[in-house]
C-alpha cells in the first residue's frame, strides 16, 4: 500500500477498496518500521483498541480514520505533556474543542506527537524526551515546534495531524518535511484545550499530505466556540466546496524582504520558477516591499516571551504533576521549576519577565505591541494591491541536528513566518521543490478570513509544482 492521504483513504473506504482495519494495520506497520528512527510520537494508541474505536465511528463522515495530535493539545485518552518533565504524567480532565470536533465527525486519536517543550523552538530538539528526526534525512531536524506531527505525516505514520502555530510552528516543519501546513486566521479555530504559550498568537492548524486534506480538516475544526473568548463569531464553513485549482486573475505579491540574496542561488532560482508557474496559471506576480519585516523577529520574541512568562507562572509544583520536596513553599516552587523546565523555556521566561518588569514594560513590551500594530497595517495596505502574498516558508531546508546551537540563528528559522503570525493572518506552506535534495516550502499568506481563496490558490500551485 502506498502512503495514503486523508481524502484517498476516505474514497478507498467508500468504494470498499480498503477496510478500516487494513488502513490501521498499514499505519502501524510503517510506525514499527520507521518510528525507532523518526521518533515522531510520545504516546501511541494500542492497535486493537484503536481499531475498536475506529469501527464504532465508521458511519460518521470521516469514518473512524485516525489522526495524530500534537502533545500540547489536550486529549482525555493520553497524557498531555507538552514534551516537558513538568507535565510528564499530566492527564487532562477535558479535551480541546478541535479534538472534540474531529471526534464528532468520526476521527479517532492515534497518538500524541513530539514537540519543542511548551512549543518553544524551531527544531523539536528542545523536547525533554529527545528530538524527532526528519524522515528525509535522520541526521536533520524536522522543524518545530510541531516537528513530531510533520514528521509523522511525512513518514507515512499518520494520515494527518494537528499542530499549533505561534510564530510558524505548523508551517516551518511542514516546509522542512515536505508536507502541507495551514495556519488559520487567528480566532477561526478555537484555542480551548491548547496549552497556552503566547495567547495572542497561538493557533491550531492541520498538517496533511495535500491541500485538499487541509481544507477538509479546517472545515471540521473551524467555527465559533463560546469556551474561547478569542474565538471569532463566524459560522462553520465547508472549505472543500468551491475548492478549485485556479490562479486566474489573482495578483500575488512577492516581498523583496522575503528573497534576500543571502538565500543562495538555488533558492533564488526556485523562487523564479514559482513566479513563472504563477504566470503560466494566469496569475500576476507583483513585486512589493514590506519594510517592517526586519522588526518582526524582535517584536515577536518580546511579545511571545512576555506572554509565556505570564502563562507558565501556573506551573509551580503545587497544582500540577512535578513537585520537588523542599523546605518552604518558595523553595519548593523554585526547585520544581528549575528541574521541570528546559533551557529554552527558562530563557524565554527570563526574557519575558524582564520585558514586563517595572520600568521596562513600556520600553519593551509596550513598544513591541505598537510595532505589531504597524506590521498588521502594512499587510493591510499590501492587500490593497495584491490578493495574496507568497515567498519561501523558511530561509533554508532542514538543517542538521545540533547545527543551530546559538539561539539567535535558531530564531532566524522563523523569519518569514513570524510577520503574518503577528498580524493574525492565515497562511499555508506547501511543498515548493527541492534545495540540496531536501524539501523546500512555498508559503502563501492571505488577508483575514481568506482561507477559501488561499486554499484554492495553494491547490493550483500544488498541482502545478508536483
Amino acid at each position: 500500500m502506498t502512503p495514503l492521504d486523508l481524502s484517498e483513504a476516505l474514497r478507498a473506504l467508500e468504494e470498499k477498496r480498503l477496510s478500516l482495519s487494513a488502513i490501521v494495520d498499514e499505519l502501524f506497520r510503517v510506525i514499527s518500521e520507521r518510528e525507532p528512527t523518526v521518533r515522531a510520537f510520545l504516546t501511541l494508541a494500542d492497535k486493537e483498541e484503536l481499531k475498536a474505536q475506529a469501527s464504532a465511528q465508521k458511519e460518521k463522515p470521516l469514518r473512524g480514520l485516525p489522526i495524530a495530535v500534537k502533545d500540547n493539545i489536550c486529549t482525555v485518552e493520553f497524557p498531555t505533556t507538552c514534551a516537558s518533565k513538568l507535565l510528564e504524567r499530566y492527564r487532562s480532565p477535558f479535551e480541546a474543542t478541535a479534538v472534540a470536533r474531529l471526534k464528532a465527525a468520526g476521527m479517532v486519536v492515534q497518538g500524541k506527537t513530539n514537540l519543542d517543550e511548551f512549543a518553544m523552538g524551531s527544531s523539536t530538539e528542545n523536547s525533554a524526551f529527545g528530538p524527532t528526526r526528519n524522515p528525509w534525512d535522520p541526521e536533520r531536524v524536522p522543524g518545530g515546534s510541531s516537528g513530531g506531527s510533520a514528521a509523522a505525516v511525512a513518514a507515512g505514520e499518520a494520515l494527518a495531524a494537528l499542530g499549533s502555530d505561534t510564530g510558524g510552528s505548523v508551517r516551518q516543519p511542514a516546509a522542512l518535511c515536505g508536507v502541507v501546513g495551514l495556519r488559520p486566521t487567528y480566532g477561526l479555530v478555537s484555542r480551548y484545550g491548547l496549552v497556552a504559550f503566547a495567547s495572542s498568537l497561538d493557533t491550531i492548524g492541520p498538517l496533511t499530505r495535500s491541500v485538499r486534506d487541509a481544507a477538509l480538516l479546517l472545515s471540521v475544526i473551524a467555527g465559533h466556540d463560546p469556551k474561547d473568548s478569542t474565538s471569532l463569531p463566524v459560522p462553520p464553513q465547508d472549505y472543500t466546496q468551491g475548492l478549485r485549482p485556479s490562479l486566474a486573475g489573482l495578483r500575488l505579491g512577492l516581498p523583496v524582504e522575503y528573497v534576500p540574496k543571502e538565500l543562495g542561488p538555488e533558492v533564488l532560482a526556485l523562487v523564479e520558477r514559482w513566479c513563472a508557474t504563477i504566470e503560466e496559471l494566469g496569475g500576476q506576480v507583483v513585486r512589493l516591499s514590506l519594510p517592517l519585516t526586519e522588526y518582526a523577529l524582535p517584536t515577536y520574541y518580546l511579545i511571545a516571551s512576555a506572554e509565556a512568562s505570564a502563562n507558565l507562572a501556573r506551573y509551580d509544583g503545587v497544582r500540577y504533576t512535578l513537585r520537588v520536596p523542599a523546605e518552604g513553599v518558595g523553595e519548593m516552587i523554585a526547585q520544581s521549576r528549575a528541574l521541570g523546565f528546559g533551557r529554552e523555556v527558562k530563557r524565554r521566561i527570563a526574557l519575558g519577565t524582564f520585558a514586563l518588569s517595572a520600568g521596562y514594560y513600556d520600553q519593551y513590551y509596550g513598544k513591541a505591541q505598537r510595532v505589531r500594530t504597524l506590521i498588521a497595517q502594512e499587510f493591510a495596505e499590501a492587500f490593497q494591491r495584491v490578493d495574496l502574498i507568497f515567498g519561501p516558508t523558511s530561509p533554508t531546508p532542514a538543517f542538521r541536528l545540533g547545527e543551530k546551537a546559538d539561539p539567535l540563528s535558531m530564531y532566524l528559522s522563523d523569519l518569514f513566518t513570524i510577520p503574518s503570525a503577528l498580524a493574525g493572518l492565515p497562511a499555508i506552506s506547501i511543498p515548493g521543490g527541492r534545495v540540496d535534495g531536501l524539501p523546500f516550502g512555498l508559503q502563501l499568506i492571505g488577508p483575514r478570513l481568506s482561507e477559501a481563496r488561499l486554499l484554492s490558490a495553494a491547490l493550483a500551485l500544488e498541482e502545478a509544482l508536483r
